[in-house]
């Protein structure tokens, strides 16, 4: 939801954000300089040398005292799940400010009328912002971030919604994430869309060659820079307004919805190589990269597996091999029967069908037989013990008749 800071307090929150990013480098620097030394240094630890930092270097008391103390628990979330060489740096460039008040009972909302609300933030006072749709619930926690020139605000509420057992469907889909078409459903249906036209990408193309003959540090220069981000900005919108559309009608009617386990980062790393061993069809893989990009992949797996819990909905990861290669009718696998990204025609049965669709056939047929093994993805796993193989049995009883 879009705030509506004065001058005064946007000022503030930016220095707000580059308090947190400091904390969070210094942390991460520290973290680093311990793991070197074959030690540790946990978020208490620097907690208490945060209270201390405080007393000596004035600066670090403008901010909250819990948007520091959270930051630096993210820090320890992040070095337990990545490791600490892995967790990246906050660049004072690239990094787009934010920071998290987690002390719920300190923000106070309120609707002013059918289009506004105003919230009080600690330190902040009474904020107006766009208020979009009602809160239905407490709230937790509040996100303040900037993207562009506009600062926003997401609240973490606790709506008392419980999640259903069961689907209300008993019906099973499976899905498949492609590069022509943003999603293919097993039962034919494609959802695509264009999150930027034409227009806009030429306009874009402009403002990227305007941009190379531009000064850096220039007005003009952040200025084409303000124009860029917000079409960008535009374009994410839209992305993450079709995923959200898309994932709102597929958990709705079905109960189990299989999907590939797709490792997105891997897939979408350069392909450049190093100066010793130089990558391989760089530019192809680079076209690649932004088509997967732009279908927003991880995005439509991450808003899937967030509407299923109000819904009840399986989610069915399965492998992604050979899916796009396996004929759904006779099952047989060939390279050669995808023709072309849209067209897959089998070789061996003569069967033909948009090559999407044949895959998230395939995909829907590995869901349903993962789930028939009890295994469901959601954290436990019931594996079949191993029958003796059939063939086997004669000969050990004639062996056992021999002793």
């Amino acid at each position: 939801m879009r705030l509506e800071f004065t001058p005064e307090q946007a000022d503030f929150a930016e220095r707000i954000g580059g308090i947190c990013r400091a904390v969070w480098n210094t942390g991460l620097e520290q973290r680093r300089e311990y793991r070197r030394r074959d030690a540790w240094i946990n978020y208490r630890q620097q907690a208490k040398e945060l209270v201390e930092a405080k007393a000596e270097h004035s600066w670090l008391s403008e901010a909250p005292s819990h948007c520091l103390q959270q930051t630096l628990i993210d820090l320890d979330k992040a070095c337990h799940r990545n490791g600490t060489f892995r967790v990246r740096w906050r660049s004072g460039r690239h990094w787009r400010p934010s920071f998290r008040m987690p002390d719920g009972g300190k923000i106070e909302v309120e609707r002013l009328n059918k289009r506004w609300g105003r919230v009080k933030l600690p330190k902040f006072g009474w904020v107006r912002f766009r208020m979009s749709r009602a809160l239905g619930g407490t709230v937790r926690s509040a996100t303040v971030s900037r993207d562009g020139g506009r600062w926003y605000i997401s609240f973490l509420v606790e709506d008392g919604i419980v999640q259903p057992g069961r689907h209300a469907s008993t019906s099973s889909i499976g899905v498949d994430r492609g590069v022509a078409v943003a999603v293919a459903a097993s039962d034919g249906r494609l959802y695509d869309r264009s999150f930027a036209s034409k227009v806009e990408a030429e306009r874009y193309k402009r403002f990227q060659r305007k941009l190379a003959r531009q000064k850096k540090g220039s007005a003009n220069r952040r200025r084409t820079l303000d124009l860029m981000r917000a079409m960008k900005r535009r374009e994410r919108n839209r992305r993450a307004d079709f995923n959200a559309w898309v994932v709102n009608r597929l958990t709705a009617r079905h109960g189990i919805i299989a999907i590939e386990k797709l490792p997105v980062w891997n897939m979408t790393a350069s392909a450049r190589g190093t100066v010793i061993a130089p990558g391989k069809n760089v530019r192809q893989k680079a076209g690649l990269n932004r088509s997967i990009l732009d279908k927003g992949w991880c995005q439509f797996e991450r808003a899937l597996t967030n509407a299923a819990r109000y819904t009840g909905t399986t989610i069915v990861k399965v492998p992604a091999a050979y899916t796009s290669q396996t004929c759904s009718r006779c099952r047989t696998t060939d390279p050669e029967s995808r023709e072309s990204q849209a067209v897959y025609r089998c070789r061996a049965c003569g069967h033909s069908e948009n090559a999407d669709v044949n895959a998230a056939k395939n995909i829907l047929a590995a869901g349903l037989a993962v789930t028939a093994c009890g295994d469901l993805g959601a954290g436990r796993s019931v594996k079949q013990e191993p029958q003796p193989s059939q063939v086997g049995i004669p000969a050990i009883r004639r062996r056992e008749e021999a002793k």
